[in-house]
């Protein structure tokens, strides 16, 4: 979509489009909002969402205070010129409750990537500070201890691993993929970004070398 199509939207009698969101790679729907004339100008200009809210009527920057952001990487105008799909890069997560969709969290059964869930269970402890959570605690302590803590769990990686106990491995590495999804939250580091660098480096190299790390992959 470009400045030219702003012309053939359908706005309703209130100048106003609703807005669907859509994990740009997932496609899993993350929100629902509204846009006018001058929202969907800026989202055009900066490649970030940016909506109209009817409540307090007035243009919103989605993620200006939270750091969430959306960056946008396509928007398609439906065959009756009265709706968008955006397709966007979320940046931590689309709801202010701490979920990553608005509409709710995936039942159980439903993902298959344990770690998924994980970080967004760990995104709403950032969002929602709960006392009583050791994520709290760790967020609240900053970034020093969260640094302290994945370095103390790769030492008990080790250690489980010299020991030769594999039991005690798996749950040291645990802790280490937890405390390291902690500090992705902590520095704005989505799990899917780090997916994406894990699958660009597995499509570009030789079946072994798939994996090694850089420079030589």
């Amino acid at each position: 979509m470009n400045q030219n199509d702003i012309n053939t939207i359908k706005w309703n009698e209130k100048g106003l489009i609703p807005a669907v969101v859509q994990d740009n790679d997932s496609k899993q729907v993350l929100m629902v909002a509204y846009m006018n004339q001058e929202s969907l100008t800026k989202t055009l200009e900066t490649k970030e969402t940016w909506f109209w809210s009817r409540s307090r009527q007035e243009l919103w920057h989605k993620g200006a205070t939270s750091g969430h952001i959306q960056k946008v990487k396509d928007i398609k105008l439906d065959c009756d010129q009265d709706t968008l799909l955006i397709f966007v890069e979320q940046v931590g997560v689309a709801c202010h409750t701490g979920s990553y969709s608005c509409f709710g969290e995936k039942e159980e059964g439903e993902s298959s990537n344990i770690l998924e869930d994980l970080a967004e269970l760990i995104a709403r402890r950032d969002q929602e500070r709960p006392e009583g959570s050791y994520t709290t605690y760790l967020f609240d302590q900053g970034i020093d201890k969260i640094l302290k803590k994945v370095g103390e769990e790769t030492s008990e990686v080790i250690i489980a691993t010299k020991n030769e106990n594999r039991q005690e491995l798996i749950a040291e590495a645990s802790d280490l993929l937890y405390h390291l999804l902690v500090l992705f939250q902590a520095k704005g580091i989505q799990l899917d970004e780090v997916m994406k660098e894990l699958k660009q480096r597995h499509q570009g190299q030789n079946q072994d070398q798939k994996y090694e790390r850089k420079p030589k992959l």
